[in-house]
């Protein structure tokens, strides 16, 4: 029998990929990481946080290293109306000190530094490659991918599929059997915005390094969806996330909600006078837990965006710590199960058990429930004209009238919005469960 060219094939150089190859490299193994674009990168668009913790494991000391534009020491939530806007803002100047909470990036720089970790471990970077199929013994085993280079496929024992949302080497492996993942798939939309740093940190009241990461539902003309804005060193991401079956659906263009976010009064003002270096889009899973593939099968596993580790849920937005985290699990579970000489489903099982004990499957298993809450049609057309409502009358000045009490105008405010005060106890309990 001839023996494998790899011992690890991963397919997609994103964070999933580059984290499964640096873990399998460094455990001894020959891994090659395939990319599809002509360096790590080059084909995503990504406009949003970093969460270190991850990090500490996977490469200690990494904000000595990493590409940071940013650190995030204000994180804000406005929802809005077309002419309201609430904000909750929290600001920590801890979060700006090691060992940092959260960096804003550009993935461009953060792909490239992830993969470089990985060949510096000894993974060979194949770059301009597109993994075409499966290559699979006669019981059926993945071992391999067919590729579109003219000196053919690679062989390997394990290969680690990260090749992003939809993946179709999942799919040919049959590890989303039964699953729709059309119906629960978002497009991202979003412009790079250049504006002087100066401007930039008085403008959003920043300093140094300080940066400002805010979430923003209620933009999307109820569309199910959210946006977001991010500072970074001279450039400002600004962007929506929306449904494509609502969007579809809605006949509206996802361009149109940008321009519309970006002319609100509330965020006019922190965008005049930027100009566009950027436009991109990329689609993003948003089911989360269970709209999940099975995650291991003979001979491959699953991570990243290519298993729906994805929360996209309005106005939050998080999966490039869940990648990191199972791409890590990944290499390690299959350098262990090469170590073992079983890579079969069986070899291959730790993989599930390392990511139910971390915090990637722990945290989709808890917040199960929030994109159904998030996307829902009253969060997405009711709540944000509800709480800016009841945020304008709670401050507005009627005198000579008495000022009603709270109770009297959330009922006034929430019957005005076809709200009954059980659903909102429901979608309250809902939430507190998720997050408490």
């Amino acid at each position: 029998m001839t023996e494998p060219m790899f011992d690890v094939v991963v397919v997609g150089a994103g964070p999933a990929g580059s984290a499964a190859a640096l873990a399998a490299a460094r455990a001894g193994r020959s891994v090659a990481l395939l990319e599809r674009g002509p360096h790590p990168g080059s084909k995503n668009v990504y406009g949003g946080v970093v969460y270190g913790r991850v990090l500490d494991e996977l490469v200690p000391g990494w904000w000595e290293d990493m590409p940071v534009q940013r650190w995030v020491t204000r994180r804000s939530t406005m929802v809005m109306t077309e002419e309201q806007a609430v904000t909750v803002d929290v600001r920590s100047q801890a979060w700006g000190r090691p060992p940092y909470n959260g960096a804003t990036a550009l993935r461009a720089d953060l792909d490239a530094w992830l993969a470089g970790l990985a060949e510096e471990a000894g993974a060979v970077l194949v770059t301009s490659t597109v993994a075409t199929g499966l290559l699979r013994d006669a019981r059926g085993a993945v071992t391999g991918v067919r590729t579109d280079r003219p000196d053919g496929d690679l062989t390997a024992r394990v290969v680690i599929a990260c090749d992003g949302v939809n993946s179709f080497l999942a799919k040919e492996a049959g590890l989303f059997s039964g699953r729709d993942t059309a119906r629960h798939t978002s497009l991202g939309v979003k412009e790079t915005l250049a504006l002087p740093r100066e401007v930039i940190e008085e403008r959003f009241a920043l300093r140094g390094r300080d940066g400002l990461d805010l979430e923003i539902l209620g933009c999307t003309r109820g569309i199910p969806g959210g946006g977001f804005l991010y500072t970074n060193l001279d450039s400002l991401s600004v962007g929506v996330v929306v449904g494509l079956k609502g969007l579809a659906d809605s006949g509206v263009r996802p361009e149109e909600l940008l321009a519309g976010l970006k002319a609100h009064p509330a965020v006019e003002p922190l965008v005049r006078g930027a100009e566009l270096k950027e436009y991109s889009a990329h689609l993003l899973p948003e089911g989360g837990h269970d709209t999940m593939p099975e995650l291991v099968g003979d001979g491959i596993l699953v991570a990243g965006d290519a298993a729906a580790m994805c929360l996209a849920a309005g106005v939050w937005l998080e999966g490039v710590n869940f990648a990191l985290g199972a791409g890590m699990y990944a290499g390690r579970a299959a350098a262990a199960a090469v170590g073992r000489g079983d890579t079969s489903r069986k070899g291959l099982a730790p993989y599930r058990r390392m990511l139910e004990d971390s915090f990637v499957l722990a945290d989709h298993r808890k917040l199960r429930r929030v994109p159904g809450l998030v996307f829902s049609e009253r969060t997405q057309r009711r709540y944000p004209g509800l709480l800016c409502d009841l945020a304008e009358g709670f401050f507005q000045v009627d005198n000579p009238r008495p000022k009603p009490g709270l109770g009297r105008l959330l009922r006034r405010t929430a019957s005005a919005h076809g709200v009954r005060l059980r659903h909102l106890m429901s979608d309250a309990l809902t939430g507190w469960r998720s997050f408490g």
